[in-house]
């Protein structure tokens, strides 16, 4: 700052004033204070300058999944368009569901003093965050609802769009439907497959649960699972997969089948209507959207008791549905 101050021929107390959009600076000053700056590759340490005078940073820490899935990617895009106009930014991070990660990422983001903290978690002990919550800092949950801490948080309705596809395709005929589930330790799982279950019970199908599988995670797994149930006995006449990764396997496992089952998947994606997919479909920009306005909301003083948003659904039939079941 001071050599940018002796280049323009001013104080380095004006340079501060320039820096900083103070009024009652000259526009011919402010104009050679920007061209000494520019020429000797100046610029001002904004989050020094924060932390100086005590406060958190205008950044939003963004933990999620992995960061190469669709699904998570609209998140982003929806918090970061929230945040745009308030001026924030959003730093994001993938724990690549493993909670130990998750809790190094949740340390990191806090000693870089974010002002908040959105989070698709994949931990079951949320201790660490409890304690930053204590101490000032607004978290809000998305996707996944917490059960040992009291947060705003905002999810999809699981139940619900799992219970529109077991219906549709009990509608078709279809009684061995398979539910082929992600980690089973998540509570996304945990709400679909027992959705899954009291649709399948209420029906009257009495061995269902032979044909849930669980912890298919990324689309291999998902493929090998898919082979797997069709080398049952009784193979299933259709499939639920329940999330988007888990239908990409599924499709892989089911190239080349000439007998395929019904097939409806969890989270729409690229290409669903040009393959015909059916899918669960909802929209995570809003997941993204809302998230960031609660947090926002915090920040500006909303004292108010934690708030649970749950996403709509829909049920997008397309052909892959409608294969009818044997008789």
């Amino acid at each position: 700052m001071h050599e940018v101050a002796e280049r323009a021929g001013v104080s380095a107390k004006t340079v501060s004033r320039v820096m900083n959009g103070e009024r009652y600076v000259s526009s011919g000053t402010s104009e050679r204070v920007h061209a000494a700056a520019a020429a000797l590759g100046f610029r001002p340490n904004v989050i020094a300058r924060e932390f100086r005078m005590g406060a958190t940073s205008m950044t939003i820490g963004l933990i999620t999944g992995d960061v190469a899935n669709p699904f998570y990617s609209r998140i982003a895009r929806g918090a970061e368009h929230a945040l745009r106009l308030p001026g924030f930014s959003l730093l994001s991070a993938s724990n690549d569901e493993d909670a130990e990660r998750e809790r190094m990422l949740v340390t990191r983001f806090v000693e870089r003093r974010v002002s908040g903290l959105l989070i698709a978690s994949a931990d079951d002990d949320h201790s660490l965050l409890r304690n930053e919550a204590r101490l000032g800092t607004p978290i809000v949950f998305l996707d996944r609802a917490p059960t040992d801490i009291e947060a705003d948080t905002v999810v999809i309705d699981n139940g619900g769009g799992i219970r529109r596809a077991v219906e549709h395709l009990l509608e078709g005929g279809h009684r061995r439907i398979a539910l082929v589930g992600d980690l089973s330790r998540l509570s996304t799982y945990h709400e679909r497959s027992a959705a899954f279950g009291a649709e399948m019970a209420a029906a009257g199908v009495g061995d269902w649960e032979r044909y849930v599988r669980a912890d298919s995670h990324d689309a291999e797994a998902a493929a090998r699972t898919v082979h797997e149930l069709l080398g049952l006995p009784q193979p299933p006449t259709a499939l639920i997969t329940s999330n988007n990764r888990i239908t990409t396997g599924a499709l892989r496992a089911l190239n080349g089948v000439v007998q395929r089952p019904a097939l409806v998947g969890f989270d729409d994606f690229d290409l669903a209507d040009v393959l015909g997919i059916t899918v669960i479909a909802h929209d995570p920009d809003a997941m993204g959207r809302i998230g960031a306005e609660e947090l926002l909301a915090r920040l500006h003083g909303d004292t108010s008791a934690p708030r649970h948003h749950v996403l709509d659904v829909d049920l997008v039939v397309r052909a892959s549905s409608l294969v009818p079941a044997p008789r």
